[in-house]
């Protein structure tokens, strides 16, 4: 307050500009518009280089109005054509948004330099629209006068990596040797990476970083975030157990990168030691980390090192972590819970975002509450607009609710075009409510949005043959074969003694071989003692008998029996699994929990079972 009442008095243009420039550097823009105001009122006439200085900050407080009343006044005091002003108008207007104005702005430009190219260059990234990025680019190359520095480089070989061209990305990689720039600059070589891991040649993104002499932590990250797009996690976690060992210190980025690679491989206790680097390094209260580290403990089945996470967090001021555990208590079927921390979420004045939304209808959803759920989502026109995954989830709720022709018509009335989630939830409704006219009408519909997705044949197929449409069943399995696809290979996986074991349907190829099948052979008498009758809708064979013997090879029953021989009698068994578990299978894991008084927990492609005492967490509704 003291530097805004000493320059009431000051004539100085320069002392002004200085101070609005700190202030916008400072990353405090509501401070250094209330400046430049309190300058236009009663200091001197701004001059260019006050205008370069606050119209960061507009874009900086998300006020595009703002920024257009500069705009004017700027002509007004005709130092638009000023190449840094437009410049500056041209950025200001990119990061609201705002790539209309941003290209007139460019456009108009008479002088045009460095600044002004960059500019248009990292808006055009920003706002996704990446080929007119590398266009942009090329345009550049084209102006002798000028040669692209490392901000260049790095906003154009982005722009290659989300989609500008891989071919393109290439020439811009020679074109960095020539300048230099390739191995030099830690920008250009980053950005060089994450280009040739992002387009899946992660040959050429481990050549430059196995070239790399000086690696810094944006370099770790990079190569981690590489394996993580290529779905391969176990690297991801190596490159970080590397990156340690060579004396680099992880940040926030590292650490939330690695957690994420840990929850995918649900990987509980290598979970538990990076939480304990991140407290001894300092990071226990960063926002992105204390996230992560939530999604990291539920995606391992530990739902209440989740939570004790959630309550540790000291900023719960933003949506983040909110979401972060809504999404946790919706993933493991705790409807209530859900609907409880997202009103207390509400009281505390902390606005909710979209995927915030996505898991609380879900959780509607999953547990039959179709008036809760109608509530929320009227009530998002206010604070979020809809999006596919929203209408996915209430038409898979009046789906889960029988109200299948309910749900047909909301599809019907939606105002934007239903993509393969909301067809794909009407499908699985149709499966649920065994109707397969309406079924094998939506099916068809799947089969031209996204005509390579397998399982859409193959819940169709499922549907036939449940219905004794035996010939119609095998007419979509030769139609799948006819156009090359497969089925995904069912596996689950299991941690025992800090090794992963994993298992596909009919595996023989263990060690415990003997063990397990002879643990699965009393599980089956012990559960059928208990009432058990096999659903054999879920099993592909045509002969009864055959029927239920092949569900008692699914690889996560080899899995469960292998764990009740293996683990502990007071450890939990943890399954993965890489598709949706069974009914069947869902069925006997209740029957093995009050059987052996053991908690069990899969992790299938749709969501967490906790299995105790004979009941699932998901109470049925999955």
């Amino acid at each position: 307050m003291l530097t805004f009442r000493t320059t009431q008095h000051c004539s100085n243009v320069v002392t002004w500009t200085s101070l609005i420039t700190h202030l916008s550097h400072s990353h405090r823009p509501l401070e250094a518009l209330s400046l430049f105001a309190q300058l236009k009122r009663s200091g001197p006439s701004p001059n260019p280089h006050t205008f370069s200085a606050v119209l960061p900050a507009c874009a900086e407080a998300g006020s595009p109005a703002t920024g257009r009343q500069l705009h004017a006044l700027g002509h007004k005091h005709g130092v638009v054509s000023n190449v840094y002003v437009a410049s500056a108008l041209a950025d200001m207007y990119a990061k609201c948004d705002d790539m209309g104005d941003s290209q007139r702005v460019f456009d108009e430009m008479t002088l045009r330099n460095l600044v002004s190219w960059n500019a248009l260059i990292v808006g055009l990234v920003r706002n996704k629209m990446y080929r007119r990025a590398t266009e942009a680019f090329r345009e550049l190359l084209a102006d002798q006068s000028l040669s692209p520095d490392q901000v260049s480089f790095s906003s154009v070989l982005s722009a290659c990596a989300n989609g500008g061209g891989l071919d393109f990305g290439r020439g811009v990689h020679g074109h960095a040797v020539k300048l230099g720039m390739a191995s030099t600059l830690d920008y250009v070589r980053n950005s060089l990476i994450d280009m040739y891991s992002k387009r899946g040649c992660l040959e050429e993104a481990m050549k430059l970083f196995d070239s790399c002499s000086d690696r810094d932590v944006v370099t770790w990250n990079v190569m981690m975030m590489g394996w993580i797009g290529s779905d391969r996690m176990e690297n991801a976690c190596n490159c970080f157990r590397a990156m340690v060992r060579e004396g680099i210190s992880p940040d926030e980025a590292s650490f939330s990168t690695v957690l994420h690679a840990l929850a995918r491989l649900a990987s509980w206790g290598q979970g538990a030691a990076i939480h304990t680097l991140i407290v001894k390094t300092g990071f226990a209260s960063n926002r992105c980390v204390e996230s992560s580290r939530i999604s990291m403990y539920a995606k391992c089945g530990s739902l209440e090192d989740a939570y004790r996470s959630f309550e540790e967090a000291e900023d719960r001021t933003n949506a983040v972590s909110w979401t972060a555990m809504i999404t946790a208590f919706q993933q493991h079927g705790h409807g209530d819970d859900v609907i409880q921390l997202f009103e207390q979420m509400l009281r505390e004045g902390v606005e909710p975002d979209y995927i915030t939304f996505v898991s609380v209808l879900s959780a509607c959803s999953h547990n039959g509450l179709v008036d809760q759920g109608f509530k929320y989502f009227y009530s998002m026109s206010h604070k979020v607009t809809p999006g596919s995954e929203h209408y996915a989830c209430m038409v898979d709720m009046l789906g889960r609710a029988g109200r299948l022709d309910e749900a047909k018509r909301f599809i019907d009335t939606m105002p934007i075009r239903p993509d393969s989630s909301v067809w794909g939830a009407l499908l699985g409704a149709c499966r649920n409510c065994r109707n397969v006219e309406l079924g094998d009408e939506v099916a068809r519909r799947l089969f031209e949005i996204e005509p390579d997705n397998a399982g859409n044949y193959v819940l169709l197929s499922n549907m036939y043959a449940s219905h004794g449409r035996l010939e119609d069943a095998k007419e979509v399995r030769r139609t799948m074969e006819s156009t090359g696809l497969r089925k995904e290979t069912g596996c689950s996986w299991i941690d025992v003694w800090n090794e992963t074991y994993v298992f596909t349907v009919h595996d023989r190829s263990h060690d415990a071989t003997e063990q397990i099948y002879e643990m699965l052979g009393r599980l089956k008498e012990l559960v059928k003692a208990k009432g058990y009758v096999p659903d054999t809708q879920f099993a592909i064979n045509d002969v009864a008998v055959h029927k239920e013997q092949s569900m008692w090879y699914h690889s996560e029953r080899l899995a469960l029996s292998f764990g009740l021989i293996t683990l502990p009698v007071n450890a939990p068994i943890r399954i993965k699994k890489n598709l949706r578990t069974c009914g069947d299978c869902h069925t006997v894991m209740k029957l093995v929990s009050e059987i052996f008084q053991r908690k069990i927990i899969v992790r299938d492609a749709n969501r967490f079972h906790q299995f105790a005492d004979g009941f699932c967490s998901c109470k049925d509704y999955w």
